[in-house]
């Protein structure tokens, strides 16, 4: 604040009192005292005779330390007004720079505070907007079953049968993957080539552990050779596998964990309602016939105790790569899942708070790489490097991705 003021000016230097002083004490040489003595009284008479001859300048000179007297005194009242006006102007400008700073302060609290506020409300606006289109998608699914059931009440009611109460079904029979006609062991060594070390697994799929974090009586569908499985034991969280794999079966158990060679549908069904405290697949549901999987998950639905997670990841087919480097290399895969398919079935089955999570980045440096700036190309290349880009998104994203949810 005060480097914009203008420069202060000179001070105004006091006025000399030494000489002041010296005119008040000579101006009247008739008032000057004599010696004692016949000295004293001869300068006297000359003194009386000097003052009748020299009274005009007497008279002159009197008037002339007068008139200096009177303004050196308005002189020194200036000096000290000016220099009281100055100090004053400076501490005001001190207090005025001091009070802008302090409200300046003031704002930037208000705008870290409305920042904050901001980010906070775009956060809820989001998850209210997608709690939303959880919602709708909830009602849609409900309102076609509604009439779907009406429809099939009418047709009945038309044709003369008698509409009576459901019995219960034990199960389901439905065909669950192709890899009952493939040899186990087999399948466990491809599962050792093609799709990593149970190292490299683990590592994967340790992101998902805070999802069952105080959480237990997790099943890990197609649990395969354990890696989550002994994830959760090694963080104290229960767990239990099923795999219809009676070799990655075998490997779990002798690791010491609990897993059984079962359908994984016909367990869910044999299991009491709202006993599970969380349920795992990590690539399994590309291995599923589509009947088979939706009735898979309106049963884990039943199964699931109310706020219990549920993640389901596998290959995701947006990304070429993976579809034609994945995908395709496993002769037991059924069909490819989109990411917004799966997460579709996955409300539409009943849960909320449904979110996709990507994981497995291509490595970058094996993308294709952009052009350096180039002066005389100009717009050149930022359309070659726009093109490029755009392949990236299709060719060289997320290897793998989960839809992850929760039973209200």
């Amino acid at each position: 604040m005060t480097d914009t003021l203008p420069p202060r000016p000179a001070p105004i230097p006091p006025p000399d009192r030494s000489q002041i002083e010296l005119l008040n004490a000579v101006y009247d040489f008739a008032a000057v005292r004599s010696p004692a003595g016949w000295r004293g009284r001869v300068a006297d008479r000359l003194r009386a005779l000097l003052a009748r001859v020299l009274f005009r300048q007497r008279e002159f000179n009197s008037a002339l330390v007068d008139h200096i007297n009177r303004n050196t005194l308005v002189a020194v009242e200036a000096h000290h007004a000016s220099d009281q006006t100055i100090r004053w102007m400076q501490e005001r400008v001190r207090a005025l720079h001091e009070e802008l700073e302090s409200q300046a302060d003031v704002i930037a609290r208000h705008q870290q505070a409305l920042a904050a506020w901001e980010r906070r409300s775009s956060g809820a606006v989001a998850s209210l907007a997608a709690s939303h289109e959880e919602l709708r998608t909830s009602i849609g699914v409900l309102q076609q079953a509604t009439q779907n059931l009406k429809r099939e009440i009418t047709r009945l009611a038309d044709s003369g049968v008698t509409v009576s109460a459901p019995r219960p079904v034990a199960s389901v029979a439905l065909p669950a993957t192709s890899l009952e006609s493939l040899d186990s062991h087999k399948y466990l060594g491809f599962e050792d080539q093609f799709r990593g070390t149970p190292e490299d697994i683990r590592r994967r799929v340790s992101q998902y552990l805070p999802v069952f974090h105080d959480t237990h009586d997790v099943l890990d569908v197609g649990c395969g050779r354990g890696e989550f499985l002994t994830l959760l034991r090694d963080h104290g969280i229960r767990a239990r596998g099923v795999d219809i794999n009676s070799a990655m079966v075998d490997v779990c158990r002798q690791q010491g964990l609990d897993a059984d060679e079962v359908d994984a549908l016909g367990y869910l069904q044999g299991l009491p309602d709202a006993s599970l405290g969380g349920l795992f697949a990590a690539q399994v549901i590309e291995h599923l016939e589509p009947r088979y999987l939706t009735t898979l998950l309106d049963t884990a639905f039943s199964k699931l105790r109310p706020g219990a997670p549920i993640v389901l990841e596998t290959i995701n087919p947006t990304c070429w790569f993976a579809f034609f480097e994945s995908y395709i290399r496993d002769i037991t895969h059924v069909r490819p899942i989109h990411p917004e398919t799966l997460k579709y079935l996955v409300i539409a089955s009943g849960f909320q708070h449904v979110d996709l999570r990507y994981s497995s980045p291509y490595p970058e440096q094996e993308k294709l790489q952009p052009l350096a700036p180039h002066a005389s190309l100009g717009d050149t290349v930022d359309t070659l490097n726009a093109n490029v880009e755009r392949i990236n998104r299709l060719l060289f994203t997320w290897l793998d991705y989960a839809a992850i949810g929760r039973r209200p």
